[in-house]
């Protein structure tokens, strides 16, 4: 491949779209070797062909990023492939259009913490005898609403989000004697496919002044390329538009 990676390995949840799928392109145009996670095949097939595209190799792993037995298939089938693992991009997620306490349903709840936080945290304790091993990365694709309150996020997705920076911290604190590092990152208003469970679908004007996809990849790349002794703890990514 010819790239700064040194074929480095990254496996990006939620890769079927969105910020996971750009994450994966612009990994790959960077020379990383990327493993796809995420529920819908056929969406990962076309992440993959991107990432071949762009130069890369890519490994689809379909299913449930918040399975155990999945995650577990996934890591062995990863490290039977490549036999490393140096990054993790966790940008699966989940919200509701009903997000007050008025309105909101406990299972609804319960799927949303499962989804963006739950998930995270066991897939993340799976993965960690590799990451351990490489000195690898942690990515939390996280929300602005987790570093400056919204009240229009929603009760579970507020919580959820707020959650990955403990999530990030303790693998820091914990973590850094194996070399392990870990970013909480916050994006502000991203022009994906998500917008569709808010409670008012944003207008195409009002798209157009977020963040792309393509933007957010690429402060995901800055983390993930960082010399081995730097670490971002916690970086937001916004538009100049967002309030």
């Amino acid at each position: 491949m010819g790239s700064s990676a040194d074929g480095r390995v990254v496996w990006i949840t939620g890769a079927g779209s969105g910020i996971g799928r750009a994450a994966a392109i612009e990994a790959a145009a960077a020379g990383w070797r990327v493993a796809l996670t995420g529920r819908r095949e056929a969406a990962l097939e076309a992440t993959a062909d991107a990432v071949r595209e762009a130069g890369g190799s890519a490994l689809v792993l379909p299913g449930d990023a918040t399975s155990d037995p999945v995650v577990r298939a996934s890591l062995e089938r990863i490290d039977a492939t490549w036999g490393r693992l140096d990054a993790l991009v966790l940008a699966a997620g989940l919200n509701a259009p009903e997000r007050r306490w008025a309105d909101h349903d406990l299972p609804t709840f319960d799927e949303i913490v499962r989804v963006n936080l739950t998930g995270p945290a066991h897939l993340v304790t799976e993965a960690l005898p590799l990451l351990r091993a490489s000195g690898g990365v942690v990515v939390f694709v996280s929300s602005y609403s987790a570093w400056a309150f919204n009240p229009i996020a929603g009760v579970a997705y507020s919580a959820s989000k707020a959650g990955l920076s403990a999530l990030s911290r303790t693998l820091n604190a914990q973590e850094a004697v194996a070399g392990v590092r870990s970013c909480h990152l916050c994006p502000g208003d991203v022009n994906t496919d998500f917008l569709g469970h808010r409670p008012q679908v944003p207008s195409d004007d009002a798209r157009a002044v977020m963040l792309q996809p393509a933007d957010v990849a690429r402060s995901i790349r800055f983390v993930l390329e960082a010399p081995a002794h730097v670490r971002f703890d916690e970086l937001v990514v916004s538009p100049v538009s967002q309030t």
